[in-house]
């Protein structure tokens, strides 16, 4: 199925990956959103459950593995082009986990990581829904 312009929704995978002060971010190389700060991430493919989704997503896109994931959030991505049609639509599954150590490189879809400090993400220009998971990993994992 086409990402672009889609028959039904794709189902998309986030990891809020943090660490004290600080949560890991990717910015994007394709599109949607190409060149934007967001939580790394990607689809989920056929026969894949989420959490294997979420792990290997993650290990693609900055080679981290961490430990125990937990689910955050769920959040709708819709994309319309300039007609009114949706060119873009992911229901996207957010999981939260502590980093375990490594340090992340970009790879994949993604031209860079960064840690981003806490109390400075306003930076990053990420979308109000990033900010909103975000807050709940924090709340989740006491961080």
């Amino acid at each position: 199925m086409s990402r672009e312009y889609p028959q039904r929704p794709i189902v998309g995978i986030g990891v809020v990956v943090l660490r004290p002060g600080a949560v890991l971010l990717a910015r994007r190389g394709r599109p949607p959103n190409l060149g934007a700060w967001s939580l790394p991430g990607g689809a989920q493919e056929l026969g894949e459950t989420a959490e294997a989704a979420a792990r290997r997503e993650l290990a693609e896109e900055t080679g981290l593995s961490v430990g125990p994931l937990l689910l955050a959030a769920n959040v709708d991505s819709i994309h319309h082009d300039a007609d009114g049609r949706v060119r873009y639509h992911y229901t996207i599954l957010d999981f939260a986990a502590r980093w375990d150590g490594g340090e992340p490189a970009a790879a994949g879809d993604i031209t860079e990581i960064a840690w981003a400090p806490l109390d400075a993400l306003d930076a990053y220009d990420l979308w109000s829904e990033a900010h909103r998971v975000i807050a709940i990993a924090r709340r989740l994992l006491d961080l």
